[in-house]
């Protein structure tokens, strides 16, 4: 099977519009195989920058670079020369001078907050920034929702020849990123720690943040839960979705809920291999919550707020989008063909008064249940709100 990243249009025309382009993602989300291919399009060079012979290449950035100004320099985990962010606002400012004022820098990263503080900090005015996620709903067949939900979206994994094969493969993943990624970037985390933290949260799926509790478990303090927290955020492995807010003087949860972000991680920390053993497992509201979340994310217009609803009182709302314009989606997100809206999302759609109440699910019909509220299948969910970018 062939994969079609839908991102790539989107690049490309970021490229036609600015100087540089920074591609944000998690290792082996497909960021290198995407700037390859465009580079194959236009004149370009491709460096990577975990090589020792690539890095030797820039011990003279300024020299080297501009060389090949007429080139669209792609340069791969760009985090680990932090000290190149200068010399890149040289080449560009330079290029500008002659004339050259777009498509000049292609920028590979893995780690987000970082990458983004240097590269704000020094290319501020010449840089656009893009996420480059998992393979989400829109981007496979209909038929194979399922194996998306189970395999997760990393490519490697999503077309694995079997389940077991796929499972293989997000478990190197994991300790790849546990005992070579995370330390090369710095931190000095014991590699068992920090996987029983992922493995944690994994079993506390669409729960709300708690330091205290977390700490308990691992027998550390709650600053060091939340640095582990932030790591695991900054590597975009997990997503800390933020709760709703207004000075109406309603007591709501004001902790954000937290989400391993790919469910075929989510499943590989479980030990889930299957689609029966995830469906047999506690975690399968939870992790189908979780897939519903990142497509809206990855679909959903710029500048648009994702947040939950959670009152004290029992109002609940999964998913509250906030879209530019300030018009508000209540959405639900139920793991049953028979989806059948809570008392509490009825008493949260009173609080936020939105312009539509949708049930996300995992059949294939729309519906109307009464009460203004919509039953959509997870593709149409995503087909609407792919509409709002049009």
């Amino acid at each position: 099977m062939m994969i079609e990243r839908r991102i790539t249009d989107t690049l490309k025309s970021l490229l036609d519009d600015s100087p540089a382009v920074a591609l944000l993602g998690p290792r082996q989300v497909g960021k290198t195989t995407l700037a390859q291919e465009l580079g194959n399009t236009r004149p370009s060079l491709y460096l990577d920058l975990e090589s020792d012979a690539d890095r030797a290449k820039l011990a003279d950035p300024e020299l080297y670079l501009s060389a090949h100004e007429d080139k669209l320099m792609i340069l791969d985990e760009v985090q680990r020369m932090p000290g190149l962010f200068q010399p890149l606002r040289g080449l560009i400012d330079r290029g500008r001078r002659k004339g050259l004022r777009t498509g000049r820098l292609l920028l590979l990263g893995s780690a987000s907050i970082d990458l983004l503080r240097q590269s704000g900090e020094t290319l501020a005015g010449r840089i656009a920034y893009l996420e480059l996620a998992p393979l989400d709903a829109m981007e496979v067949p209909t038929a194979d929702l399922d194996r998306l939900w189970l395999r997760g979206g990393f490519p490697d994994s999503f077309l694995a020849k079997d389940d077991q094969a796929s499972l293989r493969w997000r478990r190197d993943f994991i300790r790849t990123y546990l005992e070579r990624d995370i330390p090369a970037l710095g931190p000095r985390i014991a590699a068992e720690t920090l996987r029983r933290f992922w493995t944690m949260l994994a079993h506390r799926q669409s729960g709300l943040s708690n330091a205290a509790e977390l700490a308990r478990a691992l027998g550390v303090d709650a600053k060091t839960v939340a640095s582990y927290l932030d790591l695991l955020v900054d590597l975009m492995l997990v997503r800390r979705l933020e709760p709703w807010h207004s000075d109406t003087g309603k007591r709501l949860v004001k902790s954000p809920r937290i989400y391993v972000r790919d469910t075929g991680i989510l499943h590989a920390l479980l030990g889930l291999t299957t689609l029966d053993d995830v469906l047999g497992h506690p975690v399968a509201g939870a992790s189908w919550e979780g897939l519903v979340i990142e497509t809206a994310h990855d679909l959903m217009p710029d500048d648009t707020q994702a947040q939950f609803y959670r009152s004290g009182a029992g109002a609940e709302v999964d998913l509250v989008l906030t879209l530019p314009g300030g018009a508000i989606w209540a959405v639900e997100i139920k793991r049953s063909l028979a989806p059948k809206a809570e008392r509490g999302f009825y008493h949260a759609c009173e609080d936020l008064t939105p312009a539509r109440r949708i049930i996300v699910y995992p059949g294939t019909e729309a519906f109307p249940q009464g009460n203004g509220i919509e039953v959509l299948p997870l593709h149409q969910f995503g087909q609407e709100l792919l509409a709002l970018r049009a």
